[in-house]
């Protein structure tokens, strides 16, 4: 659906569950987000498929253009019991550090900001997940509140739509 200069970001399928499953059994990944059992993930993959099929947007893959590979997965994400939308990212370890993670949420946000209304997004970070909390602030996002999301403390950052002038972004 998007491509970057060194990304695809295609929507997540249900057919993506192992490379999902597998993830989130990297321990800095489940650190944060949780592992996921096969069972799990197929109930995730099919809700994302839904989110698709009903809101015209969700999560999608990260794959590298260059070779296709699965390295992560970004994306929107509708939450109702906020009413917000949520920029998401989540990178195999051994693809941290590149710059993919902010190179594909800004793509989601460029994207979100051009075709969705919400007056901002939102990114719900756990409060030690410092990388992420750096991509957030590299992206210009800000603290907005702090709250609970699957009964764990979490922090949520804010960015708000920018302001337009003369039909140009500022």
């Amino acid at each position: 659906m998007l491509q970057t200069e060194r990304l695809s970001l295609r929507p997540l399928r249900v057919d993506d569950v192992d490379a999902y499953v597998s993830l989130h059994a990297h321990e800095q990944v489940s650190r944060f987000l949780g592992p996921y059992s096969r069972s799990q993930a197929l109930d995730r993959l099919t809700a994302i498929e839904r989110q698709w099929a009903e809101r015209g947007h969700g999560r999608c893959a990260v794959e590298l253009r260059s070779t296709g590979e699965l390295i992560g997965v970004s994306g929107l994400q509708h939450w109702e019991s906020f009413d917000e939308v949520e920029i998401g990212w989540t990178l195999r370890p051994d693809r941290w550090g590149h710059g993919y993670a902010t190179e594909a949420a800004g793509a989601w946000l460029d994207w979100g900001f051009r075709n969705l209304p919400d007056p901002y997004f939102t990114a719900m970070i756990r409060p030690a997940n410092v990388r992420s909390i750096r991509v957030a602030e590299r992206l210009g996002f800000h603290h907005l509140r702090a709250d609970t999301l699957f009964d764990r403390p979490t922090t949520v950052y804010a960015l708000p739509r920018p302001e337009r002038r003369n039909g140009e972004v500022s």
